[in-house]
């Protein structure tokens, strides 16, 4: 399939040598010499006409293609996408795909520039909010609320509250970094999901309780050991049941449930009958400081990264977030891990 081109470029300086050995032909067979030009004219005409379908037409796609990927113009490069035939066609192809490849690229640095500056503008945000009612309260202090017990006291609550908060905003990022770049590893060994799960429920029971919501666990006694890092894991749930009961009204239900996997292992659950979240809202879910409800996360002291690092710690497990939800009936979120082997268990 080699020199295709060749080939047809051969062929048709063959159709020009064959009419011009024709003419020659004729003038030794003394034919008229108006014929004889006539033939040659015919003859130059289509080796012209062929030699620029077959070669200058391509070249000038070919340079009008690149012009434009030079150019970070990609909506018009379909006519490149030609046929599979000669070597030419073959060289616009690729820079056909060569182009296809650079639009995503350069899409794909766009999103990533944008998300760089609404990040940027979110950490800025969440970082001025408590260090100005910081500074509002210190200076109330200073302009004489120091002397009024009562107040100074409620002050410095409302102090200590908000550098809590700048706190946990610092370690949440600390730790999304440290997920992301693979500088945080990921300890799989065989754990018990059971005692992990009650362990969670029951740190958290006490913040339910202040909204009268009804936190349970439906796991089986019968759960095999799953392996993961526990101590991961036990912060995906604490995530998830937390952000559970921030989006849930006074006197609702939060379930955390564990069911076989269909394909093996395990389903882990955290269910609730919340404010439920809207279908568009879903995609973002997972991104960094993103709230469904900016007010009721904001009161409840939330840094809006607790889901991000819950989609960190489970792509390092292998694993994905999966969300159910329907507005004003409540959401599911769940994740999968696989269930230890006998050899695993003997490791362990």
């Amino acid at each position: 399939m080699k020199n295709r081109l060749a080939t047809k470029v051969a062929a048709a300086v063959f159709l020009f040598t064959g009419v011009a050995t024709a003419a020659e032909l004729a003038v030794t067979e003394s034919f008229s010499i108006w014929l004889v030009l006539s033939v040659a004219a015919v003859a130059a005409a289509a080796a012209h006409v062929a030699t620029h379908h077959l070669v200058v037409r391509r070249l000038e796609l070919a340079r009008d293609t690149l012009r434009q990927i030079r150019r970070h113009q990609f909506d018009n490069l379909s006519e490149a996408n030609l046929g599979r035939g000669d070597e030419l066609n073959d060289l616009i192809r690729q820079v056909y795909r060569t182009g296809q490849v650079l639009e995503s690229e350069f899409e794909e640095l766009n999103s990533m520039e944008n998300y760089r500056r609404e990040f940027i503008g979110n950490v800025s945000h969440e970082l001025k909010t408590p260090i100005f009612a910081i500074r509002g309260f210190a200076e109330t202090l200073m302009n004489g609320a120091l002397d009024d017990t009562k107040v100074s006291r409620a002050f410095v609550e409302k102090i200590v509250r908000n550098s809590d908060r700048l706190a946990n905003l610092a370690k949440d990022l600390s730790e999304i970094s440290k997920l992301a770049t693979g500088e945080q590893r990921i300890a799989a060994e065989p754990f018990d999901l059971r005692r992990l799960s009650a362990d969670v429920v029951e740190s958290l029971e006490s913040i339910a309780a202040a909204k009268s919501i009804t936190l349970t666990r439906q796991v089986p006694g019968t759960t095999a050991p799953v392996m993961g890092d526990a101590p991961r894991i036990r912060q995906v749930l604490v995530n998830l049941v937390d952000n559970a009961i921030k989006y849930t009204n006074d006197g609702g239900h939060i379930t955390v449930s564990a069911t076989p996997g269909d394909g093996g292992g395990v389903l882990i659950f955290v269910e609730d009958d919340g404010i439920g979240i809207a279908p568009e809202d879903l995609p973002r879910l997972t991104e960094r400081f993103f709230r469904v409800d900016k007010s009721r996360s904001r009161t409840a002291g939330g840094t809006g990264l607790g889901l991000s690092i819950v989609k960190h710690i489970l792509a390092a497990h292998n694993e994905v977030l999966r969300v159910e939800s329907r507005v004003g009936q409540g959401s599911r979120f769940g994740f999968h891990l696989p269930t230890a082997t006998a050899a695993e268990m003997g490791a362990a």
